[in-house]
Order: structure tokens, then C-alpha cells, then sequence
């Protein structure tokens, strides 16, 4: 199994701290930090799973959900959103476009590492 993660956040310390945890449990990670060619980075990686910002420049984390999930090769890659705002609307959208897990900023390492491990075993389980 790969075990590749892309992370795709434009907030330098998060993406380093992330990126940080998961290299050190063995994950593959890459970063990109920019949503307008977020999906074609995707479908080039062929990553386990994405972790995406909702916040991006280029395009909304959002949009890249949703081109994601219209093409059935990616329906089923598993999707952690991250987010600033933590309101309940922004989990119902994001939820609505296809997130497999939503979390909101800050965070802690457990909570991010139990993410990435309940995802891939889920996916893996599909």
C-alpha cells in the first residue's frame, strides 16, 4: 500500500506541522498549496487521501470537493476537510459535497492522525 497523502493547504505553518506528524507515522506526504489546479495535482498523485482547506487561493476547497466527486474515479477517495470556521452550515456543505470527514482549525495531532487512520482503513474496507 502507498500510504500517500496530499495535503492541499495554503497556510505555511499548518501544512508544515501536518505534514511534520504524518511523515513521521510513515505517510508519503506532498503539499500544494493552491486550489485552481488542486484536482489535476490529485488525479497526477493518485494519493490514499487528500486533505483539503476550504479556504484556498484559485479555488475554493468546496469547488475542488465537487469536481472531485463528479468524476466517478474519485467518488470514492477519502476527503478530510479542514476549516477556520467552524459553523455548522460549513460542516452541512461540506458534507454535502462529498467530505468523508470534516474538521475544524485548531486541531490537535491526535485528532488529525485518528482522521487520516479511520479514513484509509475505511477506504481500504470499500
Amino acid at each position: 500500500m502507498g500510504r500517500k497523502v496530499l495535503l492541499i493547504e495554503d497556510e505555511a505553518n499548518i501544512a508544515e506541522a501536518i505534514r511534520f506528524l504524518l511523515s513521521r507515522e510513515g505517510w508519503q506526504v506532498r503539499v500544494h498549496a493552491d486550489g485552481a489546479d488542486a484536482v489535476q495535482v490529485i488525479r497526477d498523485m493518485a494519493p490514499d487521501l487528500v486533505i483539503l482547506d476550504v479556504m484556498l487561493p484559485g479555488k475554493s476547497g468546496m469547488d475542488v470537493l465537487q469536481e472531485l466527486r463528479s468524476t466517478e474515479v474519485m467518488k470514492a477517495l477519502p476527503v478530510l476537510m479542514l476549516t477556520a470556521r467552524g459553523q455548522s452550515r460549513d460542516r452541512e456543505m461540506a458534507e454535502r459535497a462529498g467530505a468523508s470527514r470534516f474538521m475544524t482549525k485548531p486541531f490537535s495531532n491526535a485528532e488529525v492522525l485518528t482522521a487520516v487512520r479511520d479514513l484509509v482503513a475505511g477506504a481500504g474496507q470499500a
